[in-house]
């Protein structure tokens, strides 16, 4: 009677346990910390992560234009990143868009992208913009060593938990993430409720319109207005369609996802990175921009060229 009757407890704290792991992965309660610690279990053990100082990503890189024209491309990418310091390349054998590049040295940043009106691209435009993406470690997640999360208390940034969320049917642990610099850019950081993997991260911003604000895109230059060099110099005046334009919101969307994580030298690491980037324009042009990548090689503490992460 008395082994029944421990047995009955054993079975008792079990199903507590049970229930307390299910609370948890449901997002009952949960606290901010809590999703990191977990996350970062997830990746691998403390003494791994330490070990992990640099890292260097190379991918096979597809480029869709989804809404605003017609565009596909193959090349490659390279992420390359150490400690706070990032690399991240994405290049394409084309002469009207031959690919981006971001750079930060732990401090500083610089965007550069290469296209046929050597002018940024509308997402080079945006990140260097709105910088706090590559400054705070946040651009590739945990392939890049300067993911925010492996340190935030350097970091200095506020987490709040904000519950569960359904993400293209897929219910999700969604943390807010505010850098220490106050920005403008709202940040959602996705967890997996099982594993606790990032999965996800999305940007988003909303500028109001303006009196002279200029609206780029993909190969667009920025200029002002001016009367045709046929008539001569003349006063431009707007029409109600232009004033109207400017009365209305930009809005902004980047989505980094990751996929099909292994193990490389015990970390959990995914090898599929896609960057889904969308511009609403207040004139009510829309654009979406996709990039595809597939890792073919991921490797740590490779010691790094300093010169990869020079800005000028």
């Amino acid at each position: 009677m008395f082994s029944s009757r421990i047995a009955r407890l054993a079975a008792m704290g079990v199903a507590a346990a049970w229930l307390i792991s299910s609370a948890t992965a449901l997002g009952a309660e949960l606290k901010p910390e809590e999703v990191v610690a977990r996350h970062l279990e997830s990746i691998g053990t403390p003494e791994a992560r330490a070990f992990a100082k640099s890292r260097v990503m190379e991918a096979n890189a597809h480029f869709k234009m989804l809404v605003g024209g017609v565009g596909l491309l193959d090349g490659s990418s390279v992420l390359v990143s150490e400690q706070r310091k990032l690399q991240f390349m994405l290049k394409f054998p084309d002469v009207q868009y031959s690919g981006e590049r971001f750079i930060c040295d732990g401090d500083k940043v610089q965007v550069i992208s290469s296209t046929a009106g050597h002018v940024r691209s509308s997402f080079a435009d945006f990140v260097y913009n709105q910088d706090a993406i590559v400054k705070e470690g946040l651009l590739g997640g945990v392939l890049s060593t300067a993911w925010p999360l492996f340190d935030l208390d350097e970091r200095k940034a506020k987490l709040s938990y904000e519950g569960l969320k359904n993400v293209d049917g897929r219910s999700l642990h969604d943390v807010h993430y505010r850098p220490k610099k106050s920005t403008d850019l709202d940040v959602h950081l996705y967890f997996e409720p099982e594993t606790f993997r990032h999965v996800l991260t999305v940007y988003t911003l909303t500028v109001k319109p303006s009196l002279g604000h200029h609206e780029p895109g993909i190969n667009d230059v920025s200029r002002p207005l001016k009367a045709s060099e046929d008539t001569g110099p003349q006063e431009i005046t707007e029409t109600s369609e232009m004033k109207n334009a400017r009365q209305q919101e930009t809005r902004y969307r980047l989505e980094e996802r990751f996929s099909d994580f292994g193990k490389v030298d015990g970390l959990t690491l995914p090898a599929h990175y896609n960057i889904h980037f969308s511009q609403e324009l207040g004139n009510g042009a829309t654009t979406v921009f996709e990039w595809d990548l597939h890792s073919t090689r991921t490797l740590n503490n490779i010691n790094p060229d300093a010169r990869n992460f020079q800005v000028r």
